[in-house]
């Protein structure tokens, strides 16, 4: 599963990136939790690799580093965990559950992105 790159509020970009992808009787499932990154790579695909080594660590040092979304029950309950450097606005985060809500239910998307 890739990055998700998209723009919020006041054009704010971002990398979204899914923590895991595991396959359960050959059929992929989406994950429910989501680390978020401003993006300041400009959308370059190959910079996922870098935070993907970070995802799990106890503290993150990278200063673009926005804490990381947690889908509890889809469509329904969610929370946002803000241990980054910068921290989300209650708008900010309803808008990137509605981004990530659009990719989780066209889940054939996954296989076109990078921006």
């Amino acid at each position: 599963m890739s990055a998700i790159f998209f723009s919020i509020s006041e054009q704010l970009p971002l990398m979204i990136i899914p923590d895991t992808l595991f396959h359960s009787n050959g059929h992929e499932v989406i994950t429910y939790t989501y680390s978020v990154f401003k993006d300041i790579t400009n959308g370059d695909a190959n910079a996922e690799v870098t935070k993907s080594s970070e995802l799990h660590l106890q503290k993150h040092d990278d200063p673009n580093y926005m804490g990381y979304i947690t889908f509890e029950d889809p469509g329904r309950l969610f929370s946002y965990t803000a241990d980054g450097a910068i921290r989300l606005e209650l708008a900010q985060v309803e808008e990137i559950i509605e981004h990530i809500s659009h990719y989780r239910d066209n889940p054939n998307m996954w296989r076109h992105l990078h921006h």
